[in-house]
């Protein structure tokens, strides 16, 4: 088990070393410049020349990665151009908001994804499944923008049940930060809820086939005991997948919808990097998110060694 975990943790560097990179070329070969960005319209030539030599930007871009490489293997992502501040303390003043978000959105999608999926199976070939589908169709295709902006019409502007927008930590009140992450939970979390409520459709579906099922309800077990015993216990590891790559997913993505809720996370703070080019920023956002990413395949693939046996044995 533990060679399983190290071979698993060796895989992970070199996918991070390759964002890394990738990050760093990409931002460096975009347009904008963003020391005329900090120092507005009215700067001199000779100001933005001095400045970009102080943040050490006249260097050869391979200087500069080597300089940046280097201090994000100590953990040091540099400083915010505009913050003036540490990268890593910008990201974790930022990172409550996002988790949270994140987890509430994450319940959503399961709670979503298994009802749906289940429902549908289990009633496969129903006006109840076809109608299952459909939602999970409209859930997939349908803009987060445009849902979190009419969760706020709805709940917020015509019946007055919820606050429109804003964050308010945890810790000055339960019911007044709940309350202001219950639309925007749901609008990052439906998109996820009805793609996993199509895997855990065809997993149950493909299960129920399976002649370990047959046999089951031949010994007179009941549907619930063959589909909680047998069908979903032997389907947990795509459902798993699913469920845990969404969490990853939704961190990444909350973006747009903090934009539309004004959640102070990290998905507004990237945008506000984004526009301002604060470099060192967006490497750091991007790095973050990418080890969230790796991080969570990695539990995935530890849990999977719990899950079933075979992959223990086989390793």
């Amino acid at each position: 088990m533990t060679a399983y975990i190290v071979r698993r943790l060796l895989l992970a560097i070199p996918v991070m070393l390759l964002v890394a990179t990738a990050t760093f070329l990409l931002l460096h070969m975009t347009p904008g410049d963003p020391v005329a960005v900090l120092l507005g319209p009215d700067a001199t030539t000779e100001q933005i020349a001095e400045l970009r030599r102080e943040l050490g930007l006249n260097d050869p871009i391979y200087i500069q990665y080597g300089r940046w490489l280097a201090g994000a293997l100590r953990g040091d992502l540099g400083q915010s151009i505009f913050l003036n501040k540490p990268v890593t303390i910008a990201i974790f003043e930022r990172l409550a908001p996002t988790a949270q978000l994140s987890i509430l959105a994450s319940l959503v999608a399961i709670v979503i994804g298994l009802s749906l999926g289940i429902l549908s199976a289990v009633r496969h070939g129903t006006a109840l499944d076809l109608g299952a589908m459909l939602i999970a169709m409209i859930g997939i295709s349908m803009p987060t923008f445009w849902l979190g902006l009419n969760l706020i019409f709805i709940f917020a502007v015509s019946f007055r049940l919820l606050p429109p927008q804003g964050y308010q930590p945890l810790h000055e009140g339960l019911w007044d930060n709940l309350s202001r992450m219950i639309l925007p939970a749901i609008t990052l979390g439906a998109g996820q809820g009805a793609f996993l409520a199509r895997i855990t459709r065809s997993v149950v579906l493909e299960t129920l086939r399976e002649d370990y099922v047959r046999t089951a309800r031949a010994k007179g077990l009941s549907e619930r005991r063959v589909l909680l015993g047998h069908v979903l216990r032997n389907g947990l590891i795509p459902i798993t997948t699913v469920i845990g790559l969404t969490f990853a997913i939704l961190m990444g993505g909350a973006v747009v919808t903090e934009q539309v809720f004004n959640i102070p996370g990290i998905g507004r703070l990237l945008i506000q990097a984004v526009l301002r080019r604060d470099f060192p920023l967006i490497q750091g956002i991007v790095l973050f998110i990418a080890f969230v990413y790796v991080l969570i395949n990695l539990l995935i693939d530890i849990l999977y060694a719990f899950l079933d046996p075979r992959i223990r044995y086989a390793e």
